[in-house]
């Protein structure tokens, strides 16, 4: 068995527009219900939900029948916990409040196996598909994605030399922490936060590194990938499922007012 290609990695390199959505609830059911949607990516949540390595590893099983390329948001730029994330298949690592080059250096060095990295060699696991995979460890350096993410106004204007690190894949800018930063905290979508982002991921842009970001606004999700981002996140499926069970309740109500 030959290494797999990691569909959302070579569409960065080509400059395809990949939309994805985050997956936040901890629950390979859930995760198997938004990945049929059919997706281009996935961000399966560590940072901000109650997963584990365990709920993680179902949720990438849930994942991996689908098209769509599975992306792990580790809790912390931590090389032991990149390691088991790897070893249980995970596609791509995208890395939170990365603040510096050095941060995203040492990112990148916790996915990658020595010479180029630090990442610890393991036999039989299912990254390699157990052993099946006769090239895992010539190739897996190549395929797996490495997303770091620019969430302060520091990071900001570190932003050129963070994408100018060997091994980053793309920028991921965080509107929710760069607007807590600026004292609008709640406030992802105020005009000053994207004032302060856009001429950043232009700048990127310019230097041919591929910028996404999340942003739960589909009209705005749609303009940022038609400007130069190269993935948008455009929900996620908690906030969708709370949006839907309001309006389905609203509606019963209001249908029970009319009578």
């Amino acid at each position: 068995m030959k290494m797999p290609e990691n569909a959302f990695l070579h569409a960065l390199r080509n400059g395809e527009k990949q939309v994805g959505l985050w997956v936040s609830m901890a629950s390979n059911y859930a995760a198997e219900v938004t990945a049929g949607a059919g997706y281009d990516w996935l961000v399966v949540d560590m940072e901000h939900s109650p997963g584990s390595v365990e709920t993680t590893l179902s949720q990438l099983q849930a994942i991996a029948p689908y098209p769509g390329t599975a992306i792990v948001r580790t809790p912390w730029n931590d090389p032991v916990m990149v390691k088991r994330l790897l070893d249980i298949g995970a596609q791509g690592m995208l890395f939170p409040m990365v603040q510096t080059a050095q941060e995203a250096e040492a990112a990148v060095a916790a996915t990658r196996y020595p010479p180029d990295g630090i990442r610890g060699v393991a036999g039989s696991m299912r990254g390699s598909r157990f052993g099946r995979i006769d090239d895992y460890y010539a190739k897996v350096n190549d395929e797996t994605a490495v997303i770091v993410q620019v969430e302060t106004l520091s990071a900001l204007q570190q932003a050129e030399d963070i994408s100018g690190v060997k091994g980053v894949d793309g920028i991921f800018f965080g509107p929710a922490d760069i607007a807590a930063d600026m004292g609008l905290i709640g406030q992802p979508m105020h005009e000053e936060v994207w004032a302060v982002i856009v001429p950043v991921a232009r700048a990127l842009m310019a230097r041919g590194m591929p910028v996404g970001t999340l942003v739960t606004d589909p009209d705005f999700a749609t303009t940022l990938l038609t400007e130069g981002f190269t993935f948008v996140a455009c929900g996620t499926d908690t906030g969708l499922l709370r949006k839907a069970t309001d309006e389905l309740l609203a509606q019963m109500r209001q249908g029970i007012k009319e009578e």
